[in-house]
């Protein structure tokens, strides 16, 4: 976890595409120049533009997957981004599904 942590923060973490990346990490075992070819292919974008700040704050707004501002304004934040991401990424994110399972919403 230390590490998939490190190399996240290093992408610069939900400034970029590093917490998309560490999540394909975790969630589907891949290794790093893996998982940042899936983010990118999803994304479609370059591998090099997912640590590019600016372009991956003007994406993640128009995707509305949340960013280090999101909440100001109407941009989606906690479970509604993580929502959206899930459906990006085509992962299952636990507290995503223990809310469909507490909502009847499946």
């Amino acid at each position: 976890m230390a590490l998939t942590h490190m190399h996240a923060s290093g992408m610069g973490g939900i400034r970029t595409t590093g917490d998309l990346v560490a999540r394909m990490q975790l969630s589907k075992k891949m290794r790093l120049n893996e998982a940042k070819k899936y983010v990118a292919e999803k994304l479609k974008v370059s591998v090099d533009d997912l640590a590019d700040e600016v372009a991956m704050k003007e994406l993640r707004q128009d995707l509305d997957i949340g960013d280090v501002y999101a909440g100001m304004g109407e941009q989606a934040r906690g479970i509604e981004a993580k929502f959206r991401i899930a459906e990006l990424l085509d992962i299952d994110i636990n507290c995503v599904q223990r809310f469909l399972r507490k909502t009847k919403w499946q």
